[in-house]
This record gives structure tokens, sequence and C-alpha cells, in this order.
């Protein structure tokens, strides 16, 4: 089965037209910290304009969104390989980007620019959004959506018919409030800068890089709808692949990438094959050395879980928690453009790393993690905290708070960032599983007991938690 399918993926790549011709005249883009951070910044301060109003699954802000990536896509020289004859029009119905003219924009067709000129027909691949979450709140729940996918050819005969999926999705949650952490703030645009226009961001680079200079094995690029209301564009792409699956050698995940502090990075899925922790390593000790908190499970709420739970080795970059995740303070403006400049790097090394090696990763299913409890969009008033984790904290005996959201209950309990929380209504606190069992054992409205550990010393407090999404 194995074999039959390489054959059949080497066949679909090499009935392609041969190696764009494009890539041999294309200059590699300047990767230097301070440029590499400009053009981050650029793509962030667009996918994250209050004009693209949130970027929420089926709306004329996401489509906007893809269609900014599709034309990206096209003047970088991607292939597409999604045919679909009416998407020229869907991508001149929308704003495109022109990073020369004020404020970077320009709306509709008829704005003269090169970037305008660039055809996106092939790069859409559409899908139905189903999100069970809001079926759940007697909500609408269907949504025409999109994901964009776009392929750069590999140059070794024997190894193009293989992928490596690069991928970052593009959606939020637009004006939204159930899903948001400042629910009072009501019907605001979330802009979400860094969850997740800087995972776009780090695609579209590698994209470029990739494009200027191909591996030996064919990268497959794929910005995602619907990742907020489920995973659902990534679901879609992996039951749906225009390009079989089973060539994928691994898929590397950005989501949220844009917030890097003191040089930590979080990369997820280390363990799903076993030259990964190799591979990475090697990559961050060749520059630009961060320090990388590893762990080894290809789980979790991104869209690298469905591409694991379909036996492909995963890597999630992630520049961890923050106090602004999902609310409307989630702008351009707090990015770490320098620092996400470092993390596109050793992302290079480790895609490059991945995409030539002779031979493919080994995948290998990791053990899950404890199931937590029910959180929220499970049906049923749910409980608010407003409590950020340090999800790098692994090595603390409780939940390390790396932040409190402005406003929220834990905030007017007095916590702050730093504590680390050891009891949770007289249940004991050891990680992540057991606060969140805790948590969800409560409903809105009771006033809970906590224990925290500050400076060295056991504080007690109580807060009463809020409703989320009010």
């Amino acid at each position: 089965m194995m074999r039959r399918s390489l054959r059949r993926a080497a066949g679909v790549l090499l009935a392609l037209p041969a190696t764009l011709t494009a890539q041999h005249g294309r200059a590699r883009p300047d990767t230097s910290t301070a440029v590499v951070a400009a053009r981050v910044q650029a793509d962030i301060a667009y996918l994250a304009s209050p004009r693209l109003e949130g970027r929420f699954t089926g709306s004329p802000g996401a489509d906007t969104a893809a269609a900014y990536v599709a034309r990206r896509f096209g003047a970088l020289g991607l292939r597409p390989v999604v045919v679909d004859a009416g998407d020229e029009a869907r991508c001149a119905a929308h704003v495109s980007f022109v990073p020369n003219r004020p404020h970077g924009y320009a709306s509709g067709p008829n704005v003269v620019d090169a970037a305008d000129s660039v055809p996106c027909a092939g790069y859409y691949q559409r899908f139905e959004a189903r999100a069970a979450a809001l079926a759940h709140m007697g909500r609408a729940f269907t949504f025409a959506a999109e994901n964009v996918v776009g392929l750069v050819q590999g140059t070794d005969p024997a190894l193009r018919g293989e992928l490596v999926v690069v991928g970052a999705h593009f959606d939020h949650l637009g004006r939204e409030t159930q899903f948001a952490t400042d629910p009072k703030a009501g019907a605001v645009v979330h802009p979400g800068a860094d969850d997740n226009a800087s995972g776009v961001a780090a695609v579209l680079e590698l994209a470029a890089r990739v494009a200027a200079r191909p591996a030996r094995r064919s990268v497959l690029f794929v910005a995602f709808s619907g990742e907020e209301l489920g995973v659902l564009g990534s679901q879609y792409f992996v039951a749906h692949s225009p390009l079989p699956l089973d060539s994928a050698s691994a898929m590397l995940n950005f989501d949220m990438v844009g917030r890097l502090t003191n040089d930590k990075l979080l990369v997820y899925g280390v363990a799903t094959a076993d030259e990964l922790p190799a591979l990475l390593d090697s990559a961050n000790a060749a520059g630009p050395r961060l320090q990388v908190k590893t762990l080894g499970d290809g789980e979790g709420p991104s869209d690298h879980a469905s591409f694991y739970e379909a036996g492909v080795p995963v890597l999630h970059f992630f520049t961890d928690q923050h106090a602004d995740y999902h609310a409307a303070t989630d702008v351009a403006s707090k990015i770490n453009a320098p620092g996400e400049a470092r993390v596109i790097a050793l992302a290079e090394g480790v895609l490059r790393r991945v995409a030539d090696r002779p031979a493919r990763l080994t995948f290998r299913h990791v053990a899950a993690r404890p199931t937590m409890a029910a959180g929220p969009g499970s049906g049923g008033p749910q409980p608010y905290l407003g409590s950020v984790p340090d999800m790098s904290a692994d090595d603390v005996k409780g939940l390390k708070l790396q932040a409190v959201a402005p406003g929220s209950p834990a905030e007017k309990a007095g916590l702050k960032g730093g504590d680390v929380v050891v009891e949770f209504g007289g249940k004991t606190v050891t990680d992540l599983y057991s606060y969140s069992d805790a948590l969800y054992g409560h409903v809105p409205g009771d006033v809970v007991a906590i224990v925290v550990v500050r400076g060295g010393e056991r504080v007690r407090t109580s807060v009463t938690l809020g409703r989320r999404g009010e």
C-alpha cells in the first residue's frame, strides 16, 4: 500500500511541468534578521488589520486573507495543485496587498500593481466548514471556507515524489465573543496578530526561501482556515489532499510564533519520529541558538494534530501563551518581528534537514497525554478565570502562570504572572491537566479558594468565576 502510493505521488509530481524555471533565476531573499523582520511585520500588519475584521472563518475578511496568501504563492512561483476555474474572479474580488502604497492597502481588481496581476487560480481548496461548537449553541454553524495550497517541486528525481508539508492557519475570531478571553469587550475586532497572522508570515517567508532554492523533496505550503472552530481546514485537507499524504515525510506547523521572549521557543512533536530530536538540535546549533523546549506529543489544539492522526511526523513551533491570547489586544504592534525572524531561521534549518535527507523520517505514535476536562464549546456554561499558563514550565509542580488577562476574575483575585497554582477549589494542582479538571468541575458564579506559591510562600485567595463568552 505505501509503496504503491509513493509511486503514484511521484507520478503526480513528475507529471507537473519541470521544476519552475523561475526558481532557477530567482534570487534568494535577503535573510538578515532586520530585513526578514520587516517582511514579517508587513505581512502581520496586513493580516491583522481592522479592515479584515479578525478573519472569522467564512467571512469577507477571511476570504481577503486567503486571496492575499494565494497571490503571494503565485508571485513566488509556487505551483497550483488544486484546479478551479472560478478562483481568479474570487481573488480579484478581494483586497490586495500593495506594500509600496500608503497604509499598504488597495481595494478591488482595478488597482494597477504587479501584485494585482499575479494569478491565483488553482491555489484554493474549497470546503464546507461545519462548527460543532456553534451548532451546540443553536447558532449558524456552516460556512463556505477555503484552504490555500501551493507546491515547490523537489529537485531530486528519486525523492520529489515525497512531500514535506509546511502550514499555518489564517483564520481568527473576528468579532466573536464566545471564544474570546475578553468577552466583556463586546463584539469588537480580534485582530489575531500572533494568533495566527504570525504563523502565516512564517509560512510565506519559508515559501520564498524554498522557491528560490528548492529542496530535494517537494514542499507543500498550506494556509488553513477553520482552525479556531476545531481544526476544520486541516482535517478537510488531510481527508482530501490533492497529493497523497502517505508520501509526506513530515508536517511543520506554525501557530503563534510572534512573541518570542527570552529566546524561549516551544517545539511540540519531537517524539513523533525517531530522527527529529537530533535534527532539531543540529539546526539550532547551526544558529540562531534559541532556548528550545521540546515536547514529544503530536496531539494538541492546532493543525499539526490532523496530520499526526494520519500517521505523519509533526513539529509544532510555538512561542508560548500570553495575556493577549484571543483578545482584542493581540495587535501587530506587540509582535517581536526580529524574534520571529530567528524562529524562521531555525525552522528553515529543520525543514531542509528533513527535506534533503536520504531517507524518510520514521513515524512513531506517542502515548496520549491525560485527557483534560471539557472546555469551551463543549456545551453548557463554561467557567472563566483568565489565567495564562506558562506552557514551558513543565518542571514545576503545579501550574505556573505566565500572566493573567486584564480585567479577568484572576486579576481581580490578585493573581499575578509567575504565581504557581497548587490548589484550586480544594483540589491539588500538579499540572495543566489537574488544573483543567479542577476548573471545569465548577460553573460560572462559583466562589473558589485558590492557593498559589509566590516567591517561595503559599498565598491563599478566593475568586468568583466568570462565564466564558460574557
